[in-house]
């Protein structure tokens, strides 16, 4: 799955998703795309799930690029842990999707 190799911060703020995406937004190495329609957090194992249905329907015939990355750690705490205690530990890795953005090409 995909994660980055080496980070300067372990853990990141929430953020927001509001706007379209200002980056990304076109077709740029084939000559057809998936578009997102909205905001949303891809986790690296929907983008994985994601690669290995479109190269099943590809196979050999076309190439495929994944124009994102999830370099956002999402942490989480234990079950049943007392609230405090400092930000829990990184969980999974998602990358952060705006409207417009192309996600697989």
């Amino acid at each position: 799955m995909l994660e980055p190799k080496k980070v300067k911060f372990r853990r990141h703020h929430r953020g927001n998703r509001r706007g379209m995406a200002t980056r990304g937004n076109k077709v740029s190495f084939g000559s057809y795309g998936l578009k997102a329609i909205e905001s949303s957090w891809i986790t690296a194992r929907q983008i994985e799930a994601a690669r290995i249905t479109i190269s099943r329907v590809v196979r050999k015939t076309g190439k495929m690029w994944i124009r994102i990355f999830p370099d956002k750690p999402i942490t989480k705490k234990p079950a049943e842990t007392r609230m405090g205690k400092g930000k829990g530990s990184p969980e999974y890795w998602v990358a952060v999707v705006k409207p417009g953005r192309i996600l697989f090409e």
